[in-house]
């Protein structure tokens, strides 16, 4: 193909990229995705099944055979052993840069598994890349005084053998004991999902080496029964905290370590690792992203859709709305307190509601509203409804969204981020529109079709919000102004903003100024706030940092990558993930500036297409502390919009 830009070029690439991702939606209605192996998980699960096999005889609990357990820690360090990078350390992905952290854990989980003497050349080369980090204090240094991780590594290699016990912090377990309306308050040293593991690492570190301090011993031994039933509390059916691998390891080991093999806590954990081993010996960081991935899907399509699709899979079918309304939680969350009314990223028993995954399902259903029947609004509305009003209330007093809970304010996985705030505030501006033109549509105001997961006083609760509809939208009209104010007052001087759960390992920081201003971007273009100083300077900044080939970001493909912390924007080949997402946010705007810059970019990214290179994933995902992932669907979805958008624009001029 030439190297013109055509129109009928961009629209086959668009087909393309829209094929692969419907091929990748299941017949149930939506998206599960896929995400990466990681090393890190891989290492802390081997790591709870090592220290279980080592605390006890009976390996005949879990729904799995007894045997399987030597199985799966022996196929999960072959993997390792495979992953294992030039330098001698291993990458939180098999496509990420060597940390000290993930290192720490591999060469813990060796020790663990009673494989050192089989694995010295592999250990001799990860102990000179752990010199080279300054090792002790290179592993503090990355979190400073957030514990979340730092607590739970050092744990785990002081179980190994590596670390005296006098070097892991003493979490104060006991906080948990307290009501957990008050956690906000006790300035807990962990971030407010991170409960679980407060409870077990300081129960492990109490045991092993407790205090010097009488009264405080006492106190903790007799609290540890309030608190693992805390603990218990959390955890749900599938056994998988979070659905999180790392951290439902690390609870697991903790309790083995602090004798508590057999607690039904350590039971439910083992079995749910067991469960989610992968073919090739790993396991990823998480279970799945399914109702995150559903929502961007179907955000992407409301924006890319090729036209000539309109007849094969119409638009309201995508997804499963049965399936969507289903992953609200309705009641009071057992893991963070929260209120009914939010989404979580799956439809796992262990996500927990938050801002982000809340506002992706809301303007996901107000994308679909037009395309739907007055009779699936009807049951629609009270999720709509219901998860209005706790996007609003978990809004901080600064005006930005944080994660989980409002008013931590601590750490940064618990304040306010721009991208969230950006996303709430789509979602609230969309459903403000709605709200707007309801009364003039007859055929919308009519009683709320009500299924049987909502309780009486839930019902009861919503009807006087659908009542109060003009009320209700002033609300959603003053928080999202609010949240415009945060996000103007976050703008850095250079013009761009910086989000909290996607990254850039290759920068200063690891931070992804890319994602940030591409999300905040979308936001001022909803809003027709495109005339804006922020505005203006944010297309200014992407438009003058873009690669010189197009893209934007790095990729791990490219061969001249940059040294960590040293990186520029213009001397690499970037990723499909943050050059679509640069070229969405400059095609939803208007302005001249970013013209040249969006069509470079369009160019990179067709080709990327045509090469067959638009499937390959890069690791911007940022997990809970600062750990990396990729997910396969990102590339399709971020495209998608990119192209789609682009064609609307580049057609309507």
């Amino acid at each position: 193909m030439g190297e013109a830009l055509t129109v009928a070029r961009i629209e086959r690439a668009l087909r393309s990229v829209w094929d692969l991702l419907v091929a990748r939606r299941l017949p149930e209605g939506f998206w599960r995705g896929h995400l990466c192996s990681s090393p890190l998980a891989t290492a802390t699960a081997i790591s709870a099944l090592a220290v279980y096999r080592q605390n006890t005889s009976d390996k005949a609990i879990f729904s799995a055979s007894p045997g399987s357990l030597d199985g799966a820690i022996s196929a999960g360090l072959d993997y390792l052993k495979k992953t294992q990078q030039k330098d001698g350390g291993w990458g939180d992905t098999e496509r990420s840069r060597s940390n000290i952290a993930t290192t720490y854990l591999v060469t813990a989980a060796i020790h663990l598994a009673g494989q050192a003497g089989y694995c010295e050349d592999v250990l001799a080369a990860a102990q000179a890349y752990l010199r080279s980090q300054g090792e002790l204090q290179g592993l503090r240094n990355r979190y400073g005084a957030d514990q979340t991780f730092v607590a739970p590594i050092l744990t785990n290699c002081a179980i190994a053998g590596i670390f005296p016990w006098e070097n892991v912090p003493q979490l104060p377990f006991e906080l948990a004991a307290f009501p957990q309306s008050v956690y906000r308050f006790l300035r807990m040293p962990v971030v407010s999902y991170a409960i679980p593991a407060l409870v077990a690492v300081g129960l492990a570190r109490h045991k092993k080496c407790p205090s010097s301090f009488p009264p405080l011993r006492l106190i903790r031994d007799a609290v540890q029964s309030r608190c693992l039933q805390v603990a218990l509390k959390m955890q749900p059916n599938s056994g998988g905290y979070l659905e999180a691998i790392p951290l439902t390891s690390f609870v697991a080991m903790c309790l083995c370590t602090a004798g508590l093999a057999h607690h039904p806590i350590t039971a439910r954990a083992l079995d749910f690792l067991l469960r989610n081993q992968r073919g090739d010996g790993s396991w990823p960081v998480d279970v799945d992203l399914a109702t995150w991935l559903t929502t961007l899907a179907i955000n992407a399509v409301h924006a890319g859709r090729p036209e000539e699709t309109a007849s094969d899979v119409p638009f309201g079918s995508l997804v499963s709305l049965d399936w969507l309304a289903r992953c609200q939680w309705l009641e009071i969350h057992p893991f963070t307190g929260a209120a009914p009314g939010g989404w979580g990223w799956t439809d796992q028993t262990g996500a927990v509601p938050d801002a982000d995954d809340t506002a992706g399902a809301l303007l996901a259903l107000c994308h679909i509203w037009p395309q739907i029947s007055a009779a699936e609004r009807a049951r629609l509305w009270p999720h709509v409804i219901l998860g209005l009003h706790w996007l609003v209330g978990l809004q901080n007093r600064d005006g930005g969204w944080p994660t989980f809970c409002r008013g931590w304010g601590r750490f940064p996985f618990d304040r306010s981020a721009v991208d969230l705030t950006a996303h709430a505030i789509r979602a609230l501006h969309g459903w403000s529109k709605v709200f707007e033109h309801l009364d003039a549509q007859a055929e919308e105001v009519q009683c709320l079709d009500f299924s049987e997961r909502f309780s009486p006083p839930l019902r009861r609760f919503i009807e006087r919000l659908w009542k109060r509809r003009v009320v209700f939208r002033e609300r959603l009209i003053q928080a999202l102004n609010k949240g415009m104010r945060f996000l103007v007052n976050c703008q850095a001087e250079e013009g761009f903003w910086l989000p909290l759960w996607f990254g850039n390992e290759w920068l200063p920081g690891e931070a992804n100024p890319v994602y940030g201003t591409a999300k905040c971007l979308l936001a001022f273009a909803d809003l027709d706030a495109h005339n804006t100083d922020c505005c203006r300077r944010a297309v200014c900044w992407l438009a003058g940092n873009q690669n010189p080939d197009g893209s934007w970001g790095w990729g791990f493909w490219t061969d001249n990558l940059p040294t960590p912390g040293q990186a520029s924007y213009r001397d690499h080949s970037g990723s499909i993930e943050e050059t679509a997402l640069a070229v969405a946010a400059l095609s939803a705007l208007p302005h001249q500036d970013g013209l040249e810059a969006r069509s470079r970019g369009v160019m990179w990214l067709v080709r990327a297409v045509e090469e067959g290179k638009v499937t390959q994933a890069t690791p911007i995902g940022l997990y809970f502390a600062r750990l990396w992932y990729f997910e396969e669907l990102y590339p399709l979805i971020f495209t998608l919009e990119a192209l789609g958008r682009y064609l609307r624009s580049a057609t309507s001029n």
